[in-house]
């Protein structure tokens, strides 16, 4: 598939400062950990192609801070997004405490109905964990979001919150389907089982 005829998908990554969304994004896009990364300044934004069950897409990741004072970039952050990967630590609870918040801003900013969320926490590496996997898991179930725990530094689960969101977004016509039909893209059909080859470690519910 030509480059210029990648489906091209809209990603945000939110949740407070310093849960490791830049970091996430990072190891996504460039395969690098570095633990001494700043605090993001506004948006960072990089974009990465992705061939998902045999399908290609183009990403458009969208990285912002997480302080209040940038919150003024908030509507045209969100605006078209077709997924959203929404990061807590797993060592700070306050954290997960603000996830209500973040979906909250999520609805009332985004544009899009049928976005597909995935819940990511974050930081599994570490030893001083505060939250267990089930929790975040009920936290998903409850918002009909996808789940998986990852860890930027060893790798764990990053590629695989990528890629099941975006198979995700794919099985939903409607987050595509007009970009589809102007550049000709040619999408094959999805598995329905929506695990692909992360199965063993990304929970849909």
């Amino acid at each position: 598939m030509n480059e210029d005829n990648l489906t091209t998908l809209k990603i945000l990554i939110i949740g407070e400062s310093g849960v490791g969304k830049s970091s996430l994004l990072l190891r996504f896009t460039a395969d690098q950990f570095n633990p001494d990364i700043g605090a993001t300044i506004g948006v960072d934004f990089k974009v990465k192609s992705l061939a998902v069950e045999g399908n290609k897409a183009k990403l458009a990741i969208w990285d912002t801070a997480g302080q209040e004072r940038f919150r003024t970039l908030t509507p045209s952050y969100y605006r078209g997004a077709q997924g959203v990967i929404l990061v807590y630590d797993v060592t700070r609870r306050e954290t997960f405490a603000k996830l209500d918040h973040w979906l909250n801003e999520l609805e009332t900013y985004c544009t899009r109905n049928d976005l597909v969320k995935m819940l990511v926490g974050n930081k599994i590496d570490k030893e001083d964990r505060e939250l267990q996997r089930d929790e975040g898991l009920k936290f998903a179930r409850k918002h009909s979001m996808l789940f998986i725990e990852a860890s930027a530094k060893t790798r764990n689960g990053v590629q695989c919150a990528f890629e099941e969101l975006v198979e995700k977004i794919l099985q939903t016509p409607g987050l595509w389907e007009s970009v589809h039909k102007t550049r000709g893209d040619q999408l094959t059909e999805l598995s329905q089982t929506g695990y692909g080859g992360c199965g063993a470690y990304c929970s849909l519910v």
